[in-house]
């Protein structure tokens, strides 16, 4: 019966993926987007000690191909130690400097600097999240603009990973970026369910975070407001055309910290909102919501390949030792394993991945156990209420 229930669980969720793909194959991007009305956007940047490559960040923003009087880059110095805010200014950027050591972490530092943007003497349509080791497409403000004007009210972008770092760890991080950033929200794009909203590159209009003041302070800020956007009736447009990368370490010992941050407050939101979402979902009949739980509640893909990968073994194993019963459970521990990977490679195909990242596929089983080890060690690596500067070698 344990197997038995095992089994479903694992064919719900690699089903779940895989409808999502298919979706995803049959979804257009558009090209062309012109507007009549040009909306003013505040492009804010939280950042914490990150002096050395916030510059290349501004100098992307700035560069985009808008009008440049209809936006502001404003970077929220928060709790810094080092030459941010000077670094920040002389860039081009405007520079709010926040001191609260009692109240650290991105989430306050958001909430924080809206409450002064709103308080200031412009008056801005629309604000962007942009985290500040990050470089944005050209058209990205182009982009927003059209989807607000087209009834959105909170837009996601594709947020990626720089495909500049060829390191084997942050080429399975862009790899599972891909999957879980761009391809999955281009399949519920096309579903009709919210995108969710992933940290970097979240566009608000004004109205809604005056309707709905940022009230997310936890580790995984931006999974905790989406969700509670999405429980108040508000859905996250994907916006596919638009795109943030993001740099990762090259080093897998900063890359921890990071990890088990991302995982630990992840396990804390599924406690929190799992219940509500799937309430929600079954009481009203709403595929968004059932499909907002999946969304939270689905393992890693590499986690789940990893488990299909053990399981399987173990039975299989089983199965040559004599107990005959074990036989058909293998097989179907082998199909899941290929429910996995066809996600996998289909998913590459559909976001052009380069062939570097399928040449990374072999580092796999190496990531697999690299988690696991991260795993081992999240209780003592993950603290609540400090926001903890990832080191990144300088680009």
């Amino acid at each position: 019966m344990i197997e038995i229930a095992l089994l479903t669980a694992t064919f719900v969720f690699l089903g779940y993926l895989l409808l999502l793909t298919l979706l995803a194959s049959l979804a257009a991007k558009r090209t062309a987007f012109d507007t009549r009305a040009i909306r003013r956007f505040a492009v804010v940047i939280p950042a914490h000690n990150e002096a050395q490559g916030i510059n290349e960040t501004i100098r992307s923003i700035l560069q985009v191909e808008y009008p440049h009087d209809r936006f502001d880059a404003v970077v929220i110095a928060d709790n810094c130690t080092d030459e941010t805010a000077s670094s920040a200014g002389r860039a081009g950027a405007g520079v709010l400097e926040r001191n609260e050591p009692a109240l650290r972490g991105k989430g306050h530092a958001l909430r924080w600097g809206f409450d002064r943007l709103f308080a200031g003497e412009k008056a801005y349509d629309a604000f962007i999240v942009v985290d500040a080791d990050s470089i944005v497409s050209a058209n990205y403000l182009a982009v927003m603009n059209w989807y607000l004007e087209h009834g959105s009210r909170v837009v996601q972008s594709s947020d990626l990973v720089d495909p500049g770092n060829d390191a084997w760890n942050a080429q399975m991080t862009r790899t599972g970026f891909l999957l879980y950033n761009y391809v999955r929200p281009l399949g519920r794009k096309v579903l009709g369910g919210s995108a969710g909203l992933r940290g970097n590159g979240m566009c608000f209009s004004a109205q809604v975070l005056k309707d709905f003041p940022w009230n997310a302070f936890s580790i995984t800020e931006d999974l905790e407001y989406g969700v509670n956007l999405h429980l108040r009736g508000i859905q996250v447009t994907f916006a596919p055309e638009a795109t943030v990368f993001a740099v990762m370490p090259r080093d897998p010992k900063n890359a921890e910290g990071q990890r088990a941050r991302w995982e630990g407050g992840r396990f804390a939101l599924i406690r929190r909102f799992a219940w509500p979402l799937l309430k929600g979902a079954l009481r009203q009949g709403s595929l968004a919501s059932l499909d907002a739980f999946f969304d939270l509640v689905t393992p890693a893909l590499v986690n789940l390949i990893g488990f299909v990968f053990v399981a399987g073994l173990m039975t299989l194993s089983l199965a040559c030792l004599g107990i005959a019963s074990m036989r058909a459970y293998g097989v179907l521990w082998i199909a899941a394993a290929g429910m996995g990977f066809v996600h996998l490679i289909a998913g590459l195909r559909i976001a052009s991945a380069d062939r570097s990242l399928y040449r990374a596929l072999l580092q796999l089983p190496r990531y697999a156990l690299w988690k696991m080890s991260v795993y081992a060690r999240m209780p003592g690596r993950w603290t609540k209420d400090v926001w903890t500067r990832t080191t990144r070698e300088i680009r």
